[in-house]
């Protein structure tokens, strides 16, 4: 009876299965991460679907002519923060919707988000539907 022979046992570990499992990690997460940063750079912005619930809220436009409107009510730039401010007073779960024509600098647009900021307002960004 040879008993040494048969009950010797081998100490190799076997990887590929070690090795399957982190390639697949690997995948998800290079899938998932993908998935999460697209849209960080992507500015083409004037196109989106989206709709929002214009009754409640309050439309800000600036079309080319750097001409600001609240409700097509046209107003002075000047004179913007005290006329959204006495309109807010009575609802604060109304929001801006803020209404920038293409073509229309940058600065305009931040002016307004920062009157909204200064005064804890909600900013949408309207966009023409695709």
């Amino acid at each position: 009876m040879n008993l040494r022979g048969r009950n010797k046992v081998s100490a190799e570990f076997n990887m590929s299965s070690m090795t399957d499992i982190v390639f697949l990690l690997l995948i998800f997460f290079m899938l998932t991460s993908t998935m999460v940063t697209t849209n960080a750079l992507d500015l083409v912005l004037p196109k989106a679907k989206g709709k929002t619930d214009s009754n409640k809220n309050i439309s800000v436009s600036i079309n080319k002519k750097l001409e600001f409107f609240i409700d097509k009510e046209p107003i002075l730039e000047t004179e913007l923060e005290s006329k959204l401010l006495s309109l807010f007073t009575a609802d604060k779960e109304k929001a801006i919707i803020l209404r920038a024509e293409e073509g229309v600098p940058i600065e305009k647009a931040v002016n307004v988000l920062d009157i909204a900021n200064r005064n804890q307002i909600k900013v949408v960004l309207a966009v023409r539907p695709k």
